[in-house]
């Protein structure tokens, strides 16, 4: 009887620990998420204010009675949005699809065929990653420079459609794919070329699409290198537009507008991670896993 009396205890105890723990995790993820969140609900928030409701604001107010969205007609019209929002899906699409071409055919060369070299060709790549982003920005403007190809996309495109990392993210993946598969199609007379796209990548899609979103991310952030390459408004990407529009005065005076503007270019990235985020996380931990 009183085993039994003592098992009780034991298990009510369980499950009490078990309820606190959970609650202590939940209430710091639940203050992770509202730290994480409010600059986003912030930026949104002071988008629909208007200008005089934002500036009469001594203590800033956490909601608004009178919603407008004035401010996203100010930013369109105060610089060419709409043109800089075409030349940066142009920059984005066409990169990251060269990018693609790029990394596939290397991380497959490395991963599955034989050549001379191919250890240390793949030591010396990843020796890359070990370079300051600021030296390569700095040998990339001389030759894109020396090419005379400022103020083209040509200049914004070509220093962007490779990347160590994702040929080695990719090649890893690819190394998952049993070996004796690729032994069985050479038996039966299959090129490499039709091995690649038959096999290879349908079966390595999640790593694929996961670099293709990653990449999309990383043209549509840009900001740097299209601020270094390019002065010709025609080539302006949008993160060019939002300094615009704070260097000609207006972003600086009506802070709602340049919200507005802010929400208006982050909106697509976030749709995008909202509805592949599930394929991110995938194809992170598939191309980290081998064997």
């Amino acid at each position: 009887m009183n085993s039994n009396t003592d098992f009780e205890k034991i298990e009510k105890r369980a499950r009490i620990g078990k309820i606190i723990g959970n609650t202590v995790i939940y209430f710091l993820l639940s203050l992770w998420a509202v730290m994480v969140l409010f600059p986003f609900y912030w930026m949104i928030l002071s988008s629909l204010k208007s200008y005089s409701a934002y500036n009469s604001e001594y203590v800033p107010k956490f909601y608004t009675l009178a919603p407008t969205i004035r401010n996203y007609v100010d930013a369109f019209t105060a610089v060419p949005l709409g043109r800089y929002f075409l030349n940066t899906i142009i920059f984005t699409v066409i990169t990251t699809a060269l990018m693609v071409i790029v990394i596939v055919f290397a991380a497959y060369a490395f991963a599955r065929l034989d050549f001379p070299g191919k250890n240390l060709t793949f030591t010396l790549f990843l020796a890359l990653m070990m370079i300051p982003n600021e030296l390569v920005i700095i040998t990339n403007f001389q030759t894109i420079t020396g090419l005379n190809l400022r103020n083209t996309f040509a200049g914004l495109i070509l220093p962007s459609v490779t990347s160590v990392f994702y040929i080695y993210l990719l090649k890893e993946n690819f190394e998952t794919v049993p070996n004796e598969l690729y032994k069985a199609a050479k038996v039966d007379g299959t090129s490499d070329l039709k091995y690649l796209f038959k096999v290879m990548i349908p079966i390595c899609r999640p790593t694929v699409i996961t670099i293709v979103i990653l990449k999309v991310i990383e043209c549509w952030n840009s900001y740097v290198w299209p601020r270094l390459i390019t002065d010709d408004a025609n080539y302006f990407l949008v993160s060019n537009g939002i300094q615009e529009i704070r260097e000609n005065g207006f972003g600086r005076e009506n802070i709602p507008a340049m919200m507005a503007a802010v929400v208006v270019i982050s909106v697509p990235l976030i749709i995008i991670f909202l509805i592949f985020h599930k394929k991110i996380m995938e194809g992170v931990s598939r191309g980290g896993t081998k064997g």
